[in-house]
């Protein structure tokens, strides 16, 4: 498929986790070609050498970022402004901002480098093409462009306002980790009940994903889980447990608020 049209080579600035992944779903779905990739990257990873091995240039000189229309940041958020600073001189003019960091508004950056930015909000299942990315950007063109990067390995969420990121974030961005640690809990009461701590992880896991492939159909989430839980029956009483003890909602929504604060505090 390539570099979608319009973007030109691509930037990457940073290859921790969340901008590995990234490189990862462009490579594996193709939204992005090896040999349009510019990876800036202060230490060795091996989702950037992989890409090198494909045709992808790591760090080379800044004369090259000449070249990209679209620079994506996938850095820390406290250290953004130390590597984006000395990258500005060397961009063309038509060259637009992709951010993926919480907690950095638009505005500042855009005051920075000159241009207009868009932000997104990816999980990292977009390494494998499945993720799902929250997208606010009040540029045309920069919007544009953010969506041909993700649309290829995730479903891309428009955001009515800016400030709507840091929900995002916590309600997509950090929620993987949210379901993991609840089938994490799931095994161990499974675990209580009497089963082996094999067997109670194994099916906790394998229950993870059935409520994944449930997902893929499409159908609304009620329609799910009505579709399971049969009146009176054993998944019936365990939601309706769930339910009179008020513990799900509180603890989804102390993990929400506690993420969107962190995140509106970077």
């Amino acid at each position: 498929m390539g570099t979608p049209v319009g973007t030109g080579p691509v930037v990457l600035v940073g290859c921790g986790r969340l901008g590995s992944a990234i490189l990862e779903g462009w490579l594996t779905t193709g939204a992005v070609a090896a040999p349009d990739l510019i990876i800036l990257t202060p230490s060795d990873k091996p989702a950037a050498e992989a890409a090198r091995a494909q045709g992808a240039r790591v760090n080379p000189p800044l004369a090259a970022l000449a070249e990209a229309r679209t620079l994506v940041v996938a850095v820390k958020p406290a250290k953004w402004r130390d590597a984006l600073a000395p990258l500005v001189g060397a961009l063309n003019a038509e060259s637009l901002i992709v951010s993926v960091m919480a907690g950095v508004a638009a505005a500042e950056i855009s005051a920075l480098t000159g241009r207009p930015t868009a932000r997104v909000m990816p999980t990292t299942a977009v390494a494998q093409g499945r993720g799902v990315a929250g997208l606010w950007c009040e540029h045309a063109m920069a919007s544009e462009r953010a969506r041909a990067l993700f649309s290829a390995m995730a479903e891309v969420v428009d955001l009515d306002q800016e400030a709507d990121i840091d929900v995002a974030t916590a309600t997509a961005g950090s929620a993987p980790a949210f379901i993991h640690a609840f089938v994490q809990a799931l095994a161990r009461a499974g675990e209580a009940e009497g089963l082996s701590g094999d067997a109670a992880i194994r099916l906790a896991r394998g229950a993870l994903r059935s409520a994944g492939a449930g997902i893929e159909t499409g159908e609304s989430l009620e329609t799910l889980i009505r579709r399971i839980a049969s009146p009176g029956g054993t998944t019936r009483a365990g939601l309706d447990a769930m339910a009179a003890s008020g513990d799900l909602d509180r603890a989804a929504g102390a993990a929400v608020k506690a993420a969107v604060k962190r995140a509106r505090a970077l």
